[in-house]
């Protein structure tokens, strides 16, 4: 859902597999030219792994934050509106801290979408990293409803508690207030990286607090989808769909237009301490 690093796709190893050379009829020079004649397929590697980091990211985010709303259906409220934002809000800071040097931790296609609009995440792999976020986020939502069934079965998706565009709203807000601190945090080197998973935590719980009555606080067009597609039901799906999208892309870009300064990473740090000295006096 977070992007500590954002990828680079140019920067990846090829494996080639290539059809077996017979060292007697062609010598070392040969087998060079056959390795790059007869290729049969190239396997990206590390591509791969952000790929499969990307789906058990998506998975373990959405089956631990839906099941914090299932549990609290089926058993007397006793995980309550805050305990729902501090599951999703800590499980988002978990995976970023986990997964976040391998696949950049997006687990959201608004995410992957408003990095690449900046041209910090490549356009070839937006594809492929969706379609991994929505089969992490359908598989899990298929295995939540194996594990609560009959009378425990209730929907985990997202849907509009009062007017759509109130929803559509919510959505666009409280995404784009997501990304402008992801942008902030996780792509600006004169931030401090390492609280970066912390600080994106805090903004999810926040953001639950204030649009899960109202929207669901989904933020992530995979975490609406997934459930829907499990459980069949798609009333006000395209809210989740565009809202998040445009949300992520409008605060990427705008932290984008407050990210350029003419000064120095020097003078920027000579002007806080200043700062610092003036109000402790």
């Amino acid at each position: 859902m977070a992007d500590i690093l954002p990828i680079d796709g140019d920067h990846e190893v090829a494996l080639t597999v290539i059809e077996d050379v017979d060292p007697v009829q062609n010598p070392p020079s040969s087998f060079s030219n056959a390795n790059k004649d007869n290729s049969v397929c190239f396997v990206s590697v590390p591509f791969t792994q952000k790929l499969i980091a990307e789906v058990v990211g998506t998975y373990l985010l959405i089956f631990v934050g839906c099941a914090s709303g299932l549990v609290n259906e089926n058993y007397d409220k006793v995980v309550t509106l805050p305990g729902i934002a501090m599951v999703w809000g800590l499980t988002v800071m978990i995976l970023v801290y986990s997964l976040g040097h391998i696949s950049g931790a997006h687990f959201n296609p608004a995410v992957s979408i408003a990095f690449a609009t900046c041209n910090r995440f490549s356009w070839k792999h937006v594809p492929a990293y969706i379609s991994t976020q929505v089969l992490g986020s359908t598989v899990a939502s298929g295995t939540l409803r194996l594990i609560f069934n009959g009378k425990q079965d209730h929907f985990v998706g997202t849907v509009p508690a009062g007017s759509d565009m109130e929803s559509f709203v919510i959505e666009f807000v409280i995404t784009f207030y997501l990304m402008f601190v992801i942008s902030g945090v996780a792509t600006d080197n004169r931030a401090i990286g390492e609280l970066a998973g912390l600080v994106i935590g805090a903004t999810i719980l926040v953001n639950v607090f204030v649009g899960g009555p109202i929207s669901g606080a989904s933020m992530n067009p995979a975490r609406s989808l997934g459930p829907a597609i499990v459980s069949n039901q798609y009333k006000g799906i395209w809210i989740y769909m565009v809202s998040p999208v445009l949300g992520a892309v409008s605060g990427a870009w705008v932290y984008n237009m407050v990210r350029f300064t003419d000064k120095t990473l020097k003078e920027i740090t000579k002007t806080a301490s200043f700062l610092r000295s003036a109000g402790s006096s």
